[in-house]
């Protein structure tokens, strides 16, 4: 889909099936088995959810050092989906720059763990 198009009107009860949480980096690893360049997430989601993996492009804007205790957002009501040697069971949300790469979609404020977007 490119950045000018606009994706299909949907109703609230949509939205509602897409549950974008709140979650804490605990640990960034780099991925070199990755195809495209690549990190493993670990992130924390609370109690209610648990620990998470993930994998995410977003070597351009962040090192891992940058990404230890960064809270960002999530969706984590996608089935696991098996990219190379991880099992990336949330997918981290982020938006394309002008040149493509991505930045992480986050927070402004401390949150607690596990808050659901609405």
């Amino acid at each position: 889909m490119s950045d000018a198009s606009i994706a299909p009107l949907i109703n609230f009860d949509d939205f509602m099936k897409v549950d974008v949480r709140v979650g804490q980096i605990v640990k960034a690893e780099p991925f070199p088995e990755a195809r495209k360049p690549a990190y493993k997430l670990t992130i924390d989601f609370g109690p209610a959810i648990g620990v998470k993996k993930s994998s995410a492009q977003i070597t351009h804007h962040y090192t891992l050092d940058d990404l230890q205790d960064r809270k960002v957002a999530a969706v984590v009501n996608f089935p696991p989906r098996q990219i190379g040697p991880v099992k990336s069971e949330v997918l981290t949300l982020g938006f394309p720059d002008a040149a493509g790469h991505v930045v992480l979609a986050g927070v402004d404020r401390d949150l607690p763990l596990g808050g659901r977007l609405f």
